[in-house]
């Protein structure tokens, strides 16, 4: 009898596993520009009227914007909380709120949630709508593990209608970016269990979308990387000069994730193979791991990725004001000042990655949210062996507003739970605030290759 339905069995298997990989039908890509806005979120109105329709995004800067500048002063400025969420009333908002969330207010009594009215404030430009159209019925998971890579994708959100967790997370790593970003002065600092706090290495970087470049034909002749990371040290000055080029494939079966490292007292480029999964990243103390920059990069053959579905949670948006908010305010003994994050109401898509049997990582389980007009990671929870919350990690991001439109995670922590630390990125340093840089077209191409790396090397 069991020789019988082995062959079911694996047809069944077989016939699930093309579906999980399959785009959607024509007749479901109609949703968007209907039901659904082109990016494939909600286009109506919350049921309570909190989080408003759509009507395209920011796109008129606020007075004083100068784009030369690198700031992005805050639109929103002068608006007042609706409500404030402490340990006390939580229970009250339970409905609303993270378990990581959840933790810190229980954890730290002087920890708050402000929130604020919601602005949909993420545009696209034309161009990335209709390719995000034609992407809702060519984009397919791809690789010789679920969630390896995708193809049939370019210039857009690839999956705007997604059926697993796989395909919400590629959106995530494909979502709308500027051609190139450069990011200078950002500070990054560590509070340790007494309230000491330290700051990390100054690591400025510019960042490459290949897959957002409007100058590049289709996703074949972008090569393997669909983004493309050049960062140096510039201080202390013993780790200055060290300097990355890190790039992430369009398909981990085919071209694994590439890290190379120049050592200015080797003089020398050298590739970084164990720069991935749960190495703890150096540069930044070791408090968070490779796969956790931007709260998750990298590949996801270690876990499955369950989609849980959406949900209206209180996140960190339109965090203008984050980044520039001084270091001796922005940083509390135990956590961030509340006073420098703004909450707000959004529907989120849900994703449950639990470890695969075998397989090794320091969590076992992780929670990642991301945010349906933008696609961005906005908070992502890891778990211990033992199943206890470990870490919770927020971005505050802010959406740009100067007529290109795209995402930017203005400001990263992460807490540790179980040692009492925690983590922040994006904040001033001592030479000055941190200043973002968007261009539409690549202006740095001499920097993301290894020999473009050894040529930077000053020392």
């Amino acid at each position: 009898m069991k020789s019988r339905f082995k062959p079911v069995l694996a047809v069944a298997l077989a016939l699930q596993l093309c579906t999980a990989f399959a785009a959607v039908t024509p007749d479901e890509a109609k949703q968007l520009g209907g039901p659904l806005t082109a990016f494939g979120a909600i286009k109506a109105a919350s049921a309570d009227g909190k989080i408003p329709e759509y009507t395209g995004g920011l796109s008129k800067p606020p007075a004083g914007f100068d784009p030369k500048s690198g700031e992005w002063p805050d639109p929103f400025k002068n608006e007042k909380p609706l409500l404030s969420i402490t340990p006390a009333n939580m229970a009250q908002h339970a409905d609303k709120l993270t378990n990581g969330v959840q933790a810190l207010l229980k954890q730290y009594p002087s920890f708050r949630i402000d929130v604020y009215p919601t602005h949909r404030t993420m545009q696209y430009p034309d161009w990335v709508l209709k390719n995000t159209f034609k992407n809702a019925t060519t984009a397919k998971l791809a690789g010789k593990v679920q969630g390896d890579g995708v193809e049939g994708a370019y210039g857009g959100v690839p999956f705007p209608i997604p059926k697993n967790g796989h395909e919400v997370m590629w959106n995530n790593s494909l979502s709308f970016q500027r051609t190139e970003i450069a990011v200078k002065n950002p500070g990054q600092y560590l509070v340790d269990t007494s309230g000491g706090r330290s700051e990390l290495p100054i690591v400025p970087y510019y960042s490459y979308s290949p897959y957002y470049d409007p100058d590049l034909a289709g996703e074949k002749s972008q090569g393997a990387a669909h983004t493309k990371i050049w960062s140096e040290v510039t201080a202390p000055p013993t780790m200055a000069g060290t300097a990355f080029v890190i790039n992430y494939p369009y398909n981990y079966s085919e071209s694994d994730q590439q890290v190379w490292v120049y050592t200015p007292g080797q003089r020398r480029v050298r590739m970084a193979p164990e720069y991935r999964y749960d190495t703890p990243y150096a540069q930044n103390g070791g408090v968070l791991f490779w796969d956790e920059l931007a709260l998750f990069r990298g590949r996801m053959d270690r876990f499955d990725f369950k989609l849980v579905g959406k949900k209206e949670l209180y996140i960190p948006y339109n965090s203008y004001r984050t980044p520039s908010a001084p270091v001796d305010t922005a940083f509390g003994p135990k956590h961030i000042n509340p006073d420098t994050i703004r909450f707000e109401q959004h529907r989120v898509w849900v994703v449950e990655a639990t470890l695969k049997p075998g397989s090794r990582h320091a969590y076992s389980k992780r929670m990642f949210y991301i945010d349906e007009d933008s696609w961005a990671l906005i908070e992502a929870d890891g778990y211990d062996q033992d199943g206890k919350l470990w870490r919770v990690g927020l971005a505050s991001t802010f959406n740009f507003y100067d007529g290109g439109g795209g995402h930017f995670s203005a400001a990263v922590s992460f807490y540790d739970l179980q040692k009492g630390n925690y983590f922040a990125y994006m904040n001033p340093t001592s030479t000055g605030a941190p200043k973002v840089f968007v261009y539409d077209k690549l202006v740095k191409a001499n920097l993301f290759t290894p020999a473009g790396l050894a040529g930077t090397g000053v020392r």
